[in-house]
């Protein structure tokens, strides 16, 4: 069983490769922004699988709970930034 897991955290660490290269190479900031999103679910991911591996998943669904915080604050603090800067070209072009 405990090989599974193994086998499971490095099928998903190869997976982060797809997204990652769309970080470095997307065409818009936003696929750059959502890539990140979905590297960031994929980690949090794997970091439960390493809970179950280590029979502590209590103390790393805490950490995988603090970390998807953080994602998500990020990601709406990037929205947010995005928007204001949106909005203020468009005030500056008129």
């Amino acid at each position: 069983m405990h090989h599974n897991f193994v086998y499971f955290a490095v099928l998903l660490t190869i997976i982060i490769y797809v997204p990652f290269y769309r970080v470095v190479t997307g065409p818009t900031l936003y696929d750059r922004m959502l890539c990140a999103g979905s590297i960031a679910t994929n980690s949090m991911v794997i970091i439960l699988l390493v809970g179950f591996m280590f029979n502590r998943i209590d103390m790393f669904i805490d950490i995988a709970m603090a970390y998807a915080g953080l994602n998500f604050i990020g990601t709406i603090a990037f929205a947010k930034y995005l928007g204001s800067t949106l909005k203020s070209k468009k005030n500056h072009g008129n």
